[in-house]
C-alpha cells in the first residue's frame, strides 16, 4: 500500500490529577508503515508508553485525549466501540511492558491466546487449538502442547514475553505495538526477544512500533527513529541519519552520555539537572534549562518542527554540526 498504516497527527493527552492537570504528550505526530520498524526512543517519563495507550484507546476516564490517529486513513478515536474490538487485536495488536502484569494470572496461557482467536477468526476448536500450539512455536516456546495447558507463574520472564507476544500476533495484525518489551530481561534474552520481533516483520509483513529508553536496541532493530521529550517530539528521521548527524541539543546529549561513543575509560557526560515537571506548562523549549547549546529565545519560543526526511525541533540544529 502506498500510504502508512498507522498516522498520528498532533496527539495531545492530558490527565486531570488532584494537583493540576498533568501534560503527558504534547502535539506528537508519527507515522509507521508495512513493513517498517519505528522506534519510539525517551528517558522515562517522556510520554512514550501513555502515546501507544492512548492511540488504543486504553487511556483512563480522566484523560483528555485530541488529535487524530489514522488507522489506513479512518481515525482511531472516532470509532465505535463494535469496530474499536475489531480493530484491537485483529489488526492493530500491543505488547504491554510488564508480562507477568498483562497476562491474566488465573487462566491457562492456552485459553488466553485462544480468546484472541474467538474474536478475530472463525476457526472452530479444533483448528484454534492447532493454532495455538504453531503460534508456540513460531515465539520459541517448546513443547508447545504441555505450554498451552500451563499458567503464566510457571514461566520464566523471557518465556512470559513470547506467550505475551503469541498472543498478540494471534490474528495476524497487520500493525505490533511493542512496549518496551525487553524491560528486566538480560542481554541474552533480550537479544532472542529483538530478533524474533525482527522476524515476525519479515515473515508476516507486519509495522512494528517498538517503545524503548535503549538506543542501542533502536540501532539494532529500528528503521527510523522518533526522540521524544517532556511529551513532545524533539526528532525525527531514519535511525543511522540521526544517530550519526543528530539536529536537536537532547539528542546530541543523549547520545553523547552513552558509552562507547568517547576515548576509553573516560568518564560519561551525563546530562545535567531533570526533566520539566509533568504538571508544570512549558512555553518554549522543554530542554532549554539543561541545554548546552540555550539561548534566549528557548525559554519563551517553542521552536517548530522542521525538516523532512530529518526533522527536529532545535534553534541550535546549524550549531550542532559544527
Amino acid at each position: 500500500m502506498s500510504g502508512p498504516l498507522l498516522d498520528v497527527r498532533g496527539l495531545t493527552v492530558t490527565f486531570n490529577a488532584r494537583h493540576g492537570l498533568v501534560h503527558a504528550v504534547d502535539g506528537l505526530s508519527f507515522a509507521v508503515g508495512a513493513g517498517e520498524v519505528l522506534g519510539i526512543v525517551g528517558e522515562s517519563g517522556s510520554g512514550k508508553s501513555v502515546s501507544l495507550r492512548a492511540v488504543m484507546r486504553l487511556l483512563g476516564a480522566n484523560a483528555q485525549v485530541s488529535g487524530q490517529a489514522l488507522w489506513q486513513g479512518e481515525d482511531i478515536f472516532a470509532m465505535s466501540p463494535e469496530r474499536l474490538r475489531a480493530l484491537r487485536g485483529g489488526q492493530v495488536a500491543m505488547v504491554f511492558q510488564e508480562p507477568m502484569s498483562a497476562l491474566n494470572p488465573v487462566l491457562p496461557i492456552g485459553q488466553q491466546i485462544d480468546e484472541v482467536l474467538v474474536a478475530h477468526t472463525a476457526m472452530d476448536p479444533a483448528a484454534r487449538r492447532k493454532r495455538a500450539e504453531e503460534l508456540l512455536g513460531l515465539v520459541g516456546i517448546a513443547a508447545a502442547r504441555t505450554r498451552l495447558a500451563q499458567f503464566p507463574h510457571e514461566f520464566s520472564g523471557g518465556m512470559r514475553q513470547r506467550a505475551m507476544i503469541a498472543i498478540s500476533i494471534a490474528a495476524s495484525p497487520k500493525l505490533l505495538l511493542a512496549d518496551e518489551p525487553t524491560t528486566a530481561l538480560d542481554v541474552t534474552i533480550q537479544d532472542q526477544i529483538l530478533k524474533l520481533l525482527l522476524r515476525l516483520v519479515g515473515d508476516l509483513g507486519m509495522g512494528l512500533v517498538l517503545v524503548t529508553h535503549d538506543l542501542g536496541v533502536v540501532a539494532q532493530t529500528c528503521d527510523r527513529v522518533a526522540v521524544m521529550y517532556a511529551g513532545r517530539l524533539c526528532e525525527a528521521g531514519g535511525v543511522a541519519d540521526v544517530f550519526a548527524h543528530p539536529h536537536h541539543a537532547y539528542t546530541h546529549a543523549l547520545l553523547g552520555s552513552m558509552p562507547g561513543t568517547g576515548a576509553a575509560r573516560q568518564p560519561l557526560t551525563p546530562i545535567p539537572g531533570q526533566p520539566p515537571k509533568v504538571d508544570a506548562f512549558v512555553a518554549g523549549c522543554a530542554f532549554a534549562p539543561r541545554c548546552a547549546f540555550a539561548e534566549a529565545r528557548c525559554s519563551t519560543e517553542r521552536p517548530p518542527l522542521l525538516g523532512s526526511p530529518h526533522a527536529a525541533a532545535c534553534f541550535a540544529t546549524a550549531r550542532l554540526a559544527v
